[in-house]
């Protein structure tokens, strides 16, 4: 059996000089035109990462959370200036209601879309659920992602080396259960004050103040933690600043690859699937969209983080 200490080191450590990962794994790819095909040369290719569905749900979910945030976190803070001004300009508390719960709509679509998606994808590469939820690219946290995780701060500290991430991060992952999270304690408690009056009839009515307390304050961790740890996560690392735009563009450069996933680049090279998971860039006029998009995206979340810390600090009651 490997020690913890032994496991962590492999976290980190070179890779196996017995695998016979090809030369270039440690350098920029370029691989001859014939095994590409002669329509583009392969160095100017890049790796997709997601989906065009993918990238869509994502696209809807910060539609829908970015809405829901500011109708909501307006209703919270209903007694401070920005939040009468904000419902203002939405027609008032009782169609920034409405308005909140379209966008809640969406959000259920947009996660049932994803649940069903998992479930075309397992049985269209998988074949089992413990394949796919257990397998090397699985989601769920498991034991290398808390060696990965204390070999990230000794590295923050100088006690070690960079972590060789593979496909996805501890906090990715951490990241993508949140929102299983937010839905379920969010959602219900939500669908609960929209329908007082039928869940009344299998819980106590005194519930509905629970329900009250629970949706608002879990809305405002979420939405605290969205628009600070994850923008961080995403955006403004030194490496991303000041943006990422691969869940947008589906698409990452394999520099950028090799450095932030290098067990996923060096499996891919080393299996020769790599070529199956290379497209052209997209034209520079759908990048500048996507960029456009993502700012606003962007200064949204900030300002709305802006305008709670105001609240909490100086107008709360």
């Amino acid at each position: 059996m490997a020690t913890v200490k032994e496991e962590m080191e492999t976290v980190v450590a070179k890779p196996n000089p017995a695998v016979p990962v090809p030369a270039a794994a440690h350098e920029t790819v370029v691989i001859a035109s014939d095994e590409w095909g002669p329509e583009a040369p392969p160095d100017h290719r890049e790796f997709v990462r997601f989906t065009r569905l993918h990238r869509t749900l994502h696209v809807c979910m910060i539609v829908s959370f970015i809405t829901l945030a500011l109708t909501g976190m307006s209703l919270k803070f209903s007694f401070t200036g920005w939040a009468r001004f904000m419902s203002r300009m939405l027609g008032g508390f009782q169609v920034a209601g409405f308005i909140h719960r379209t966008a809640a709509v969406i959000m259920f679509a947009t996660f049932i879309a994803h649940i069903v998606d998992l479930c075309k994808l397992k049985k269209r590469e998988y074949g089992s659920w413990k394949a796919l939820l257990l397998g090397p690219n699985s989601m769920i946290p498991m034991k290398p992602d808390l060696l990965e995780f204390i070999a990230t701060m000794k590295w923050f500290v100088g006690l070690g080396p960079r972590p060789q991430y593979g496909r996805w991060t501890y906090w990715e992952k951490f990241d993508y259960f949140a929102v299983f999270w937010g839905v379920f304690i969010i959602g219900s408690t939500g669908l609960t004050l929209w329908f007082p009056v039928f869940f009344t009839r299998f819980i106590p009515g005194s519930f509905i103040n629970v329900a009250t307390i629970i949706h608002s304050d879990e809305a405002l961790l979420a939405t605290g933690f969205i628009f600070t740890v994850h923008f961080f996560n995403t955006h403004l690392r030194p490496e991303k600043f000041p943006m990422d735009t691969t869940v947008f563009t589906g698409h990452m450069k394999l520099a950028e690859l090799k450095r932030d996933k290098p067990r996923e680049y060096e499996a891919l090279l080393a299996s020769g699937r790599m070529a199956q998971h290379l497209a052209e860039p997209h034209p520079a006029i759908v990048v500048k969209t996507i960029r456009l998009f993502a700012w606003m995206a962007l200064s949204i979340g900030f300002s709305i983080i802006v305008w709670i810390i105001y609240a909490m600090l100086f107008a709360y009651r």
